[in-house]
């Protein structure tokens, strides 16, 4: 009985992992291929730095209306998510940003309410671009490949602008607001085609519904972890290391058959790692906690409720600023600053006059950024570490990490430049860390240290995961062949001629 039901389990195990795979190993080999594309191009996004470089400096003399009016027509009671400054053209404006991701955008000059710019407006925004040559409005789009996220619905619909330049760069200005949405290059459009696009399963018509997207890539790559688990499986089924196959063989297979075997041998753990992270990557049950930082953080640290930043402006920064930002840090009244080329500095929002922070104000203004937990550790990052590095994105160092003893074990890294709190992570997100970032990115500690170690890595085993899928590929297409000339006799026999 017992070895019945072995060998019904193996013959389900092998039914399973050949079907299954003959449907799905096309998505592998697509997996490993655009994986590699997209280590060396990102999907388009609007940097920091991007979106500065494309503001004119402030004219300080045009700003009538001081923040704490700003936030009154607003209709802004408490502590905003964010409040700005900068210039949409020729005229300076307030962007402010409520906790439900809405943003209003007021006129600094006459406080009149900006919901509707047009496309001359639109182009007049683009020309401050430093790439602009020769901007055309290519078309009004309310989603597109590129905007298909969520994250774009506060700005839609958008206005698509050419800037004429070698680089083919096009940008989404929001009809709306008036701000730079996003910007993309013709290499960034190309690539991601090869890359992201099919990586992600990202066509708009899918990723425009973000919860069905979500459960489609869901299912689709726990299937293929199926896969994956009942091939590395079989493999270590089929070899034999002491007691060989004819001609001394650890492998009773040849040709394709044979190469599938042992480089998913070789390869099975990296592909199952992949394809678990991949799948954990959608944050399936809501596993993982979620990222950014909290209204209750939020004020907190800023240790005021109240909207008042300032009433009234005295004089004007030094500073050339393209932009600036009203906050409270420990209850200071704060303006950061920055300029075109992303240098940022503290100033005094009343007077303009530059100010600092000391590494104590700071340390003293975070001690209340966790309601109900008390500060445990503070500390200054001056190099890298396994949870404070730059991959994908630039990371400030030096950096303060501030851990406190709420039940999640919160840490906040703030800039001991600006007091600003840069991120926030609590122990679900540093499982995430690990779970995901490391298994899937391959950037562990020592790899990050020698970066050509770790292109070096990822493609070597992209080049054992592809030579799995495409040897699948080849072993399937054969299959499906043979049974479909198997049953074109019996398929004739059942045809009668007319008589």
């Amino acid at each position: 009985m017992r070895n019945a039901l072995i060998r019904r389990g193996r013959r389900w195990l092998y039914i399973v992992h050949r079907w299954i795979g003959i449907a799905t190993c096309l998505l592998f080999a697509m997996w490993f291929i655009s994986g590699l594309v997209m280590m060396y191009v990102a999907f388009p996004r609007l940097t920091d730095s991007e979106r500065l470089a494309a503001l004119p400096v402030m004219p300080w003399n045009k700003v009538q209306l001081a923040p704490d009016r700003a936030m009154a027509i607003a209709g802004v009671e408490r502590y905003p998510r964010d409040l700005r400054l900068s210039m949409m053209d020729d005229t300076p404006v307030y962007r402010v940003t409520g906790w439900q991701g809405e943003v209003i955008t007021i006129s600094a000059i006459d406080g009149s309410v900006i919901d509707r710019i047009t496309p001359d407006q639109a182009l007049a925004i683009a020309r401050h671009h430093p790439h602009a040559v020769r901007p055309r409005l290519i078309e009004t789009v309310t989603r597109d490949q590129w905007s298909v996220t969520a994250r774009f619905d506060p700005l839609r619909p958008l206005y698509l602008i050419g800037l004429g330049d070698p680089d083919g760069t096009e940008l989404y200005v929001s009809a709306r607001t008036g701000e730079i949405a996003l910007d993309t290059t013709r290499r960034e459009r190309i690539w991601n085609w090869l890359g992201a696009i099919p990586h992600w399963i990202y066509p708009t018509v899918l990723r425009k519904d973000g919860p069905l997207w979500r459960d489609v890539v869901l299912w689709i790559s726990g299937v293929c972890l199926v896969v994956a688990v009942t091939g590395f499986w079989i493999g270590i089924l089929r070899l034999r290391l002491t007691r060989r196959y004819a001609r001394d063989a650890v492998s009773p297979y040849r040709g394709w058959m044979a190469w599938h075997h042992i480089a998913g041998l070789i390869g099975g753990i990296c592909v199952l790692t992949w394809m678990f992270s991949g799948w954990l990557s959608l944050n399936p049950g809501g596993a993982f906690s979620a990222r950014g930082i909290t209204r209750e953080i939020a004020i907190g640290y800023s240790g005021h409720d109240t909207p008042d930043i300032v009433a009234k402006f005295q004089s004007s920064p030094s500073m050339p600023a393209v932009e600036a930002r009203f906050v409270w840090i420990g209850g200071h009244r704060l303006m950061l600053l920055d300029d075109g080329n992303g240098r940022r500095s503290l100033a005094d929002p009343v007077t303009g006059a530059q100010m600092t922070l000391s590494r104590d104000e700071i340390i003293a203004a975070a001690r209340h950024a966790m309601p109900g937990a008390a500060m445990t550790s503070a500390r200054q990052l001056d190099q890298p570490d396994a949870y404070w590095y730059t991959l994908h994105h630039t990371r400030e160092l030096p950096v303060l990490r501030i851990g406190f003893d709420d039940p999640a074990h919160t840490w906040l890294h703030v800039s001991p430049v600006t007091g600003e709190i840069l991120d926030r992570s609590d122990d679900s997100r540093r499982s995430y860390r690990w779970l995901f970032n490391a298994l899937h990115s391959l950037d562990f500690p020592l790899l990050l240290r020698i970066s050509p170690a770790r292109d070096a890595v990822v493609w070597l085993l992209s080049a054992v995961g592809t030579i799995i899928s495409i040897s699948g590929i080849v072993i399937g297409w054969r299959r499906l062949r043979r049974r479909k000339v198997r049953a074109r006799p019996v398929s004739a026999g059942l045809v009668r001629t007319p008589s």
